[in-house]
């Protein structure tokens, strides 16, 4: 059983930015391929970005390279994704989540809300 708890959403102008952090609890964090996902009003959940569990490869939605970076720390079983140049288009609620390399069994935080608005 893995917990995520996601923090570091708000309200921000566009062109600002948030750095978005997933606390893991209750597994091995390092076995897990670690996600983010946004799902904006009236429409399905997105993968936007994803991370190894070694933190060494890593991939973009298209549309966010160049201004999303995932990141992880081992050590403090957290993930961490850091969104600058903010557009209204990135209004969602953002969810972590975590797929065990070799099950494939994956759990879900509960998300964090961002909001680009002037």
């Amino acid at each position: 059983q893995v917990q995520l708890v996601e923090s570091g959403g708000g309200l921000v102008q566009p062109g600002g930015s948030l750095r978005l952090s997933c606390a893991a609890s209750g597994s091995t964090f390092g076995s897990y391929a670690m996600r983010w996902y946004r799902q904006a009003p009236g429409k399905e959940r997105e993968l936007v970005a994803s991370i190894g569990t070694g933190g060494g490869v890593t991939d973009y939605k298209d549309s966010v390279k160049g201004r999303f970076t995932i990141s992880r720390d081992n050590a403090k079983n957290t993930v961490y994704l850091q969104i600058n140049s903010l557009n209204p288009e990135d209004t969602a609620v953002y969810y972590c989540n975590a797929l065990h390399y070799y099950t494939y069994v994956n759990y879900w935080g509960q998300g964090t809300q961002v909001t680009v608005s002037s």
